[in-house]
């Protein structure tokens, strides 16, 4: 299954890029499942983040590489790959994109999953959809220009 989901926001493309840290990633994340970041090296070719996902009853760790970065004159982009993932999914990419929008930004996730069976990967999508458009007020709010009048 593929889920795209973008967002604008008020600044510039390299200063998001710049943004893209641990903390950010924190405040990402969704009230459930709770997760807890076990490891995070950051946004470069082979770097990993570790969460570990709060199902009440049971806990999952998900380990995703880092597997491709690039920046220029119109874009960041990095793609993290699933190395160890929760039961419901087989597989994970998501292109991470900050593109440069005149002044502005636009930040895109690009993501491609599947899970066990083909069923369960419909299934998953509007969940998926709610965990990453949860994230848009939180893209608005942490970049916002300051210097705006």
């Amino acid at each position: 299954m593929k889920l795209t989901i973008e967002t604008k926001v008020e600044e510039n493309y390299l200063k998001v890029k710049e943004g893209f840290t641990e903390s950010l990633f924190t405040k990402l994340s969704p009230p459930f499942p709770p997760v807890k970041l076990l490891r995070f090296d950051g946004s470069t070719k082979g770097d990993l983040v570790t969460l570990e996902l709060n199902f009440v009853l049971f806990k999952q760790k998900w380990t995703s590489r880092i597997i491709e970065d690039k920046t220029d004159e119109q874009e960041f982009y990095f793609i993290d790959k699933g190395v160890e993932l929760p039961f419901f999914l087989k597989s994970w990419d998501h292109k991470h994109r900050i593109i440069r929008s005149g002044n502005d930004a636009i930040i895109r996730d690009e993501i491609e999953y599947s899970a066990p069976f083909g069923l369960l990967s419909i299934l998953l999508y509007p969940a998926m959809l709610l965990q990453f458009a949860y994230r848009i007020p939180i893209y608005k709010k942490v970049f916002k220009r300051s210097d705006q009048t």
